[in-house]
């Protein structure tokens, strides 16, 4: 073989090679993007994103399952109540654990506010599940000293007006999220609503029963009951609408782009330039 023939040998080798790079590097839209990772379109180093899999549904399916675990006890459907305590394994797995490999997943492939979502709502199930563990302690150190029926009942409404002070800092970190997914989608936005009213619902009720007001705690844990089912129906269509993305099923389930109402700071940028 000449030494001509070795190069176009090469050359040739080289442009199939290009072809398979170009055939692997699918572009997508923003509005894709957006309702396969629920983050902004964003430019980050590298190539994360094609190489690794799609993290975004496995923590949104932790959290939407240990919400849904809880809906029916604050609502008290079939007899379930005890604040949930009955799930505290599904908050520890599904709402803590998975969240927070997602977290850790969508930080590396540079999803920032993503990561920090999933990230905070982990920590929040952890936390709470902690509180509802026994060997944590959490009531009972408001209780223990306590020797009669007031005392108890002064230790207890203690208990719960500082819990409530917890879930009402959520509430603001939640506002935050919302104004932030008005750049994502209508399904993903909506989630947001729901949640932060549900959050101040459920701090409302615990300061209520620190007052002794147990009848407008009961009616506030419902509504806030209410709230989180319909949350959980839209995150569940949310996730079906991910998963049929990832097997190319031939069904497009519409999640209502956003980002066009609010242009990014960038694009903005370059409108004043041009």
């Amino acid at each position: 073989m000449s030494k001509q023939n070795g190069v176009e040998d090469l050359d040739a080798g080289m442009d199939y090679l290009d072809r398979i790079r170009t055939a692997q590097s699918v572009n997508i839209s923003s509005e894709l993007f957006e309702k396969l990772y629920l983050n902004p379109e964003s430019r980050v180093p590298g190539d994360l994103r094609k190489r690794f899999a799609n993290p975004t549904p496995l923590p949104l399916l932790g959290f939407l399952i240990a919400t849904g675990a809880l809906c029916p006890s604050l609502i008290g459907w079939r007899g379930a109540g005890g604040g949930g305590a009955a799930n505290i394994g599904a908050y520890y797995f599904f709402g803590g654990l998975l969240q927070i490999f997602g977290a850790i997943f969508e930080w590396i492939i540079g999803n920032t506010f993503i990561y920090v979502v999933f990230g905070s709502y982990g920590a929040f199930w952890l936390a709470f599940a902690a509180t509802l563990t026994p060997a944590f302690n959490a009531e009972e150190a408001y209780l223990g000293a306590a020797t009669t029926a007031a005392e108890r009942a002064a230790g207890l409404a203690s208990f719960e007006a500082t819990l409530a002070f917890f879930l009402a800092f959520m509430g603001v970190l939640t506002f935050m999220y919302m104004v932030c997914a008005i750049r994502t989608n209508a399904v993903f936005f909506t989630i947001f609503v729901l949640l932060e009213i549900a959050f101040w619902l459920l701090t409302a009720g615990y300061w209520k029963a620190a007052s002794g007001d147990a009848a407008a705690f009961a009616t506030l844990a419902k509504a806030t009951g209410a709230c989180l089912f319909a949350l959980d129906v839209l995150g569940f269509y949310l996730l079906f609408a991910q998963l049929l993305q990832a097997v190319d099923f031939p069904l497009d389930l519409p999640v209502g782009d956003l980002a066009h109402l609010v242009p990014s700071k960038t694009k903005l940028a370059k409108r004043k330039e041009s």
